[in-house]
């Protein structure tokens, strides 16, 4: 657990940072709606972590999710290893388009369940796919 909220962390870090993510949304973040509650009930943040990209369309979902090395392509929250999905095309995929957006689940928006590989290696995969 300590090295899921330490790579978590990092990665949420990170990815606020790059220039071409729009949000990111980890609950360790202080302007995030439940870290007070968080807070209180938890020694470290985890590492599910979800984000959109400035370039809020599909095929930039999509060409992400295809070039990712290390973050596998799957529905599941995870176990140690790290974990890529994309709510708009599989776990959400059955709601209209329309209805999606308006509850704030756009295109881009991409889920993370960060593992305990070498945080390193983890972020350098985010990055070649990010590109």
């Amino acid at each position: 657990m300590e090295r899921h909220c330490e790579n978590g962390a990092a990665v949420a870090h990170y990815l606020k940072n790059h220039p071409k993510v729009d949000k990111v949304y980890w609950v360790g973040f202080e302007d995030h709606p439940n870290h007070h509650i968080a807070a209180q009930q938890m020694r470290g943040f985890g590492g599910m972590i979800s984000f959109t990209l400035k370039d809020d369309r599909m095929e930039a979902a999509m060409s992400l999710l295809k070039k990712t090395e290390l973050f596998a392509l799957a529905e599941s929250l995870g176990g140690v290893e790290s974990l890529i999905g994309h709510p708009a095309t599989m776990t959400h995929g059955s709601i209209p388009r329309e209805e999606r957006i308006k509850n704030g689940l756009v295109d881009s928006l991409i889920r993370l369940s960060v593992g305990i590989e070498h945080i390193d290696d983890l972020i350098a995969d985010l990055e070649q796919a990010i590109g």
